[in-house]
This record gives C-alpha cells, sequence and structure tokens, in this order.
C-alpha cells in the first residue's frame, strides 16, 4: 500500500468511480433519450464508454434506467399548457394538451416505446411517467367544479385512453396514418369526447328526446 493511500482514501475512491459511472450512463441515456432515435442498453453503455455488462451492475433493466435518466426532462401540466392558460373552455384546453402530449411524444418516440415494451412487458417492476394525466387534470381544472363528479371521472378515464402515444402509434404503425394526420386525427377524437361528455344537452335524455 502506498503511503499515501489509506484503505479509506481507497474506499472512498472506489465510491466516487461507482458515482461517476452511474452519473455517466445516467447522462447517456437522458441525452439519447432527446434524439428520438430508438433507445438501447447497448447503445447507452456505448455511449457512457462502458460495457453492457457495467450498465447493468447499475440498472436491472433498461426501464429503471430510462425512468432515471428523463425525470427531470419533463414538462409540467402548467408549463404544457401555457399557451391555452387564459382560457377556460375545456374543449381547447384539450385540444393544446393532446397535441403538446402527441408532439413530445414523436420528438422523443424511441424512449417513449422503449418504456412501453419494457412496462407491458413486466408492469409489476415499473411505471411509466403519466404525464398525459397530469395534462389531462390541468386542461379541465378551470370547469371541474361545475361537471358531476361521476361524469367528469369518466371523461378523464376515456381521456387516458384518447390522448396516449398508444393511440398515436397505432395511427402510424397500424392504420397507417402520418404523424401530422394522427395527431390531427387523435386531438379530433379528444376534442369530440370532451364536447359530448360537456354538453348539457348530451346529458339530459329528456330534452335530447324531445328534439
Amino acid at each position: 500500500m502506498s503511503p499515501q493511500t489509506s484503505p479509506a482514501s481507497g474506499m472512498t475512491g472506489r465510491a466516487n468511480q461507482k458515482l461517476r459511472t452511474r452519473r455517466a450512463i445516467v447522462q447517456a441515456a437522458a441525452e439519447l433519450s432527446r434524439t428520438g432515435r430508438d433507445v438501447t442498453m447497448t447503445e447507452i453503455a456505448a455511449s457512457a464508454l462502458v460495457s453492457e455488462a457495467t450498465a447493468y451492475r447499475y440498472f436491472p433493466d433498461l426501464v429503471s434506467l430510462l425512468q432515471e435518466a428523463i425525470a427531470g426532462q419533463l414538462p409540467g401540466p402548467g408549463e404544457a399548457l401555457t399557451g391555452v392558460e387564459h382560457s377556460t373552455d375545456p374543449v381547447e384546453r384539450v385540444a393544446a394538451a393532446t397535441e403538446f402530449l402527441l408532439r413530445h411524444v414523436l420528438a422523443r418516440q424511441g424512449v417513449v416505446r422503449a418504456m412501453i415494451a419494457g412496462t407491458i412487458a413486466r408492469p409489476e417492476r415499473s411505471a411509466r411517467p403519466g404525464l398525459r394525466f397530469g395534462l389531462i387534470d390541468h386542461a379541465l381544472a378551470p370547469q371541474a367544479e361545475t361537471i358531476d363528479p361521476a361524469a367528469l371521472e369518466q371523461l378523464k378515464r376515456g381521456l387516458a385512453v384518447v390522448v396516449s402515444a398508444e393511440a398515436l402509434f397505432n395511427l402510424t404503425d397500424l392504420y397507417g396514418l402520418d404523424p401530422e394526420d394522427a395527431i390531427a386525427s387523435v386531438v379530433a377524437t379528444a376534442t369530440s369526447l370532451t364536447r359530448a361528455a360537456l354538453d348539457p344537452v348530451t346529458k339530459d335524455p329528456v330534452t335530447k328526446a324531445s328534439r
């Protein structure tokens, strides 16, 4: 042992090296996630200048790594809906929330697809970020007190299905739509669902029947 090196300092050095390695892996994942390209542990490890086996020693799976890597990248609902903060129209606000989410998904679709694949395969291990839920809540907030609670809850559940990466990928991957057309289609569906749920005429069977 060198006279300048004590067991304690050696342990500290190893701990610092592990911390640097972990940070390098997380940073590489964060940077790759912003490109929109496919995200794999192999690519992340190569970018971090470590072996894939090393990356797996720090993170048990790709999803757990991506969760940490993108934690600070997700915008808050208020930031996402800045352009319609003046509006109290839930239809306009839901349209803005839907378009924001889908464009966010397109810009980072590599990491989004990896998260979907990983959490579908192992739902008990980890959960995807629920960006859509905060956006939906924020979009409907100005009218929340005026809507029947049961109707509001059902609307939120319906929008959670529509305002989603899954809906977008269904239209692009399976239906063959261009991404812009797919976004427009999902926005139209989300706004139609909101309008129908909040239209007092549609909620009054007597009035509806007398038309």
